[in-house]
């Protein structure tokens, strides 16, 4: 078992090394120059549409099981958890305030890799024995590319199964356990009992319960979590220029030992600024367009504009304010990493409360993304045996949940994230051949909305 430990953290090691930082930044800002920016300029589009897509559009129902904005609420009920939690407070505490600089030029560029993926998926999903539609990563790499390149979508397949009972499940009800624990003292094993109760009520009723309970949940904590942030912000505002001061000039020139922070080169901010980021909001890794895929939509690039903001409201909003709240508090140089350094940046400023609020956003952050990584799982499983293997499925995905709250998940951990990197890979690839693809539908989109405009223009 050491033996293979050991492989498995020279293989991280590699996969999570500069080369996949260059490959994910690289696509991303290939694709962002190749559709001009728009996915930047055109993120006010983004949230209009998305507030339409609340409902499904008049003749689209046939189109997909959920609504657009479900679509996106999935999505993202997979990528906030605890990357923005953790994940932000563990990258500010091995990279230094510059991490968080990095983790915003990993968003501005994924938000045209999470559009590009959401493009591709609702132009190469099928249709399954059951009627749902289904898509992703392995699908516009089989339909897009053609046969000789199904293989690589068969490898994704296989990563995204095996990584899900890792990254999207045993190691969020771990969390969510330790995190009760330490908080309320709940017995993790009860924590384990009632987790996989409430994910089986939900897995039973397929996408369609996933993208409601989505659709609920993940808006309303995700806002009560943010304004939160938002008053710890206003009772520390005096450190906010000192905090942005921090992390620009870190970015580029390191930071040196400080209290319980032992140090960071610039390589270390970038490292794990881009490393948690990409953890956090999951660009490229070609998760998210399973679940936009699913979209009831005919336009693949209205779905790819509702989906790009994924990675915008992950990233740029929530652990933007996470990463404030944590280097304004000082207590980023305090030798706390993780859920419990955040916990202890939101206590310092509302002390009493807002330990709590970290414990039970995380909870339920972590509970979402159970749900939204099952889907992926599922739909991975589908596409490798037939729709005969969805219950059994998600059987064992709802007895691995307890699992994870009372193992030790080192191994576990390791093998997951090798996996999601591995995952990225065959997407990244598929992402760059297929670029033409997304770059002609982009352009006769907006012609049409041009036209279109034009035209009610000239009419009296």
């Amino acid at each position: 078992m050491e033996m293979l430990t050991e492989l498995l953290k020279t293989v991280n090691g590699i996969v999570w090394g500069p080369m996949m930082l260059v490959l994910i930044l690289g696509v991303g800002l290939f694709l962002q120059l190749g559709l001009k920016l728009m996915p930047i300029l055109k993120v006010g589009t983004g949230f209009k549409l998305m507030w339409d897509g609340r409902s499904t559009k008049a003749g689209e129902q046939e189109e997909g099981e959920i609504s657009p904005f479900n679509a996106l609420m999935t999505a993202l009920s997979a990528t906030v958890g605890t990357g923005n939690i953790a994940g932000v407070a563990t990258a500010i505490f091995l990279g230094g305030p510059g991490a968080l600089f990095w983790m915003w030029c990993t968003a501005l560029v994924g938000m045209a890799t999470k559009y590009s993926e959401a493009v591709l998926a609702v132009k190469y999903r099928e249709v399954d024995e059951h009627g749902n539609h289904v898509g992703g990563p392995m699908y516009y790499i089989k339909n897009g590319l053609g046969k000789k390149w199904a293989w690589l979508g068969t490898l994704f397949a296989i990563f995204g199964t095996i990584a899900g009972f890792g990254i999207g499940n045993t190691v969020q009800s771990n969390s969510v356990a330790n995190v009760i624990e330490s908080s309320f003292g709940v017995p993790m094993w009860i924590t384990g009992i009632v987790l996989m109760v409430l994910t089986g009520a939900v897995l039973i009723g397929g996408i369609k319960r996933i993208g409601n309970v989505a659709g609920m949940l993940v808006p309303f904590m995700a806002i009560t979590y943010l304004l939160a942030g938002l008053i710890v912000l206003a009772i520390n505002a005096d450190a906010i220029p000192h905090a942005l001061d921090l992390i620009f000039t870190h970015a580029f020139t390191g930071t040196a030992a400080e209290g319980g922070f032992a140090g960071a080169a610039v390589w270390m901010a970038i490292r794990f600024g881009v490393a948690r980021g990409v953890f956090s909001n999951e660009a490229g890794l070609g998760s998210a367009p399973i679940a936009h895929a699913a979209a009831q939509t005919k336009d693949p690039v209205r779905q790819g504009l509702i989906a790009m903001l994924g990675t915008f409201i992950d990233t740029l909003i929530i652990c933007s304010i996470t990463g404030l709240v944590i280097i304004t508090s000082g207590l980023w140089t305090s030798g706390e990493s993780g859920a419990a350094l955040t916990s202890a940046a939101f206590a310092d400023a509302l002390p009493g409360f807002g330990g709590y609020l970290v414990a039970i956003s995380l909870a339920i952050f972590a509970f979402t993304t159970i749900l939204g990584w099952s889907l992926y799982g599922e739909r991975c499983a589908e596409y490798l045996f037939g729709v005969k293997v969805i219950v059994p499925f998600r059987v064992l995905w709802i007895l691995a949940v307890p699992i994870g709250t009372v193992i030790s998940l080192d191994f576990v951990w390791l093998l997951a994230d090798t996996l999601n990197a591995m995952m990225a890979i065959p997407n990244l690839i598929a992402l760059a051949l297929l670029s033409p693809v997304v770059f002609k539908l982009t352009r006769e989109y907006f012609e049409r909305r041009a036209q279109a405009l034009k035209e009610e223009h000239i009419q009296p």
